[in-house]
C-alpha cells in the first residue's frame, strides 16, 4: 500500500526496521481514566508560576523570531508561546516513542485503526520528503510529534521551514515549530489583533441556556443582554458564552481565536489554558470570579450512568461513552429546565442524584 502511494521501498524499509507491536502503546490507547481533574486544577497546573516565568524568558530570548512570525502569519506571539508551553513544556517533553512504531501499532490494534493507518502513511511521506530521519521521528504514544506536537497529516499540511535550512524541523528548530503552529492557527481562522476572549460577569436572572457553543452572538447583543465587563471591542465580532464550571463559576465570552485554538486541540479546558497563559505572559489574565471548589467533577462511570438515565427519559444525550459532548449538554440542559434549575448544561452530582430518584 505504501509503495502504491508513492513511498520508495528504501524509505519504507528504513522506517520499519526493527518495528514490532508495542504493548505499552495499546495500554495507553485503552486506558481511559476514571477520574478527571476539575478545570481549576487543570488551569493551576497549566498556568503555573514556573511556566509563566519560563515563557516570559523565552519571549525575550526569541523576540526577533517571534516578531518575524507575527508579521508573516498575523498570530500573536503570546498565544504561540503559550501553545509551546502547553504542548511540550517549551520543547522539553516531546515524547520518546518511535512515531512509526506507535502508529503502526495503533493501525494494527487500536481504537481508531483507520485514523492511525492514515497517519502512518502521512508519516512515511514526511520521511520520504527528507525533513527528519526515522531515528529522530519520535513523539507521543498517539503519534504527536515535535515541540508543537503535530500529528503527521497536520505536519504535511502546515509545517514550514522558517529558519531557512531546507528542512521543516519541528523537533530541533523552535523557529520552525513556532512558525508551523502559527501557520496552522492562521489557516484555522485566527483573527489578527483580536483577543481570544475575556472574563465577564452575568446579571441576576440571566438565561444560562445561552451558554451554548452553537450560540454565537455579536458583542453588541451580549451587552444588550446585560453581560458586564466587556472591554472596548469590535461590537460586531461574534462571541460564544463559556461557563467552564457551570453557572457557579467564572464566565467568559470567547471569540474566533478561541475557535482557532480548538482546531489545534478540541478541548475547552486546553483552549482556555492557552488563552489565559498567553494573557499571563503579559502580566494579566488573573481570573476574578471564584471557582465552585466544592463541586467535584463526575467520574467516568458516573458520566456514563448520567447518559444512560438521560436517555431513559427520552432526552437523547447520544451514546453512553462518558464523553460530555454537545448532545449530552443539550440533554442536561433540557432536564435542568424541567426542574426549574439554571440551564447551564453542566453535569453535577446533584443532577445525577435527581436522575437516580
Amino acid at each position: 500500500e505504501a509503495l502504491s502511494a508513492g513511498i520508495q521501498a528504501a524509505v519504507f524499509d528504513a522506517a520499519f526496521a526493527g518495528v514490532s507491536p508495542d504493548p505499552a502503546i495499546i495500554r495507553a490507547d485503552r486506558s481511559q481514566p476514571e477520574f478527571t481533574r476539575p478545570v481549576w486544577e487543570y488551569l493551576d497546573s497549566a498556568i503555573s508560576a514556573t511556566r509563566v516565568r519560563r515563557g516570559q524568558a523565552l519571549l525575550a530570548e526569541h523576540a526577533s523570531t517571534l516578531q518575524a512570525i507575527e508579521q508573516r502569519y498575523g498570530v500573536d506571539r503570546h498565544a504561540l508561546v503559550a501553545i509551546w508551553g502547553m504542548e511540550s513544556n517549551f520543547g522539553q517533553y516531546m515524547g520518546d516513542k518511535s512515531v512509526i512504531a506507535a502508529l503502526a501499532t495503533l493501525a494494527y490494534e487500536g481504537r481508531r485503526p483507520a485514523f492511525a493507518h492514515e497517519q502512518l502513511l502521512a508519516a512515511l511521506r514526511i520521511l520520504q520528503h527528507g525533513d527528519v530521519q526515522p531515528s529522530r521521528m519520535r513523539g507521543s504514544w498517539a503519534g504527536a510529534m515535535g515541540q508543537t506536537q503535530f500529528i503527521p497529516s497536520t505536519y504535511n499540511q502546515f509545517a514550514v521551514d522558517f529558519d531557512g535550512d531546507g528542512r521543516r524541523d519541528i523537533w530541533d528548530s523552535s523557529a520552525d515549530a513556532l512558525a508551523s503552529a502559527a501557520h496552522y492557527l492562521q489557516k484555522s481562522g485566527w483573527q489578527s489583533g483580536q483577543p481570544w476572549g475575556v472574563e465577564v460577569t452575568l446579571p441576576s436572572g440571566f438565561d444560562y441556556a445561552l451558554a451554548d457553543a452553537e450560540i454565537r452572538k455579536p458583542i453588541s447583543e451580549w451587552r444588550q443582554l446585560g453581560v458586564n465587563n466587556i472591554p472596548a471591542a469590535d461590537d460586531q465580532a461574534r462571541a460564544v458564552l463559556l461557563l467552564p464550571a457551570g453557572h457557579r463559576g467564572p464566565a467568559f465570552l470567547v471569540l474566533d481565536n478561541f475557535r482557532a485554538i480548538l482546531k489545534y486541540n478540541n478541548s475547552t479546558s486546553y483552549a482556555l489554558a492557552v488563552g489565559l497563559l498567553g494573557d499571563r505572559l503579559q502580566g494579566r489574565g488573573e481570573i476574578r470570579a471564584a471557582w465552585p471548589l466544592d463541586e467535584k467533577p463526575l467520574s467516568r462511570s458516573q458520566r456514563i450512568e448520567l447518559q444512560d438515565r438521560l436517555s431513559a427519559r427520552g432526552l437523547n444525550p447520544g451514546p453512553a461513552d462518558g464523553i460530555i459532548g454537545a448532545n449530552t449538554r443539550k440533554a442536561v440542559r433540557a432536564f435542568q429546565q424541567s426542574q426549574g434549575w439554571p440551564a447551564d448544561g453542566y453535569p453535577t452530582l446533584h443532577l445525577l442524584q435527581r436522575l437516580q430518584e
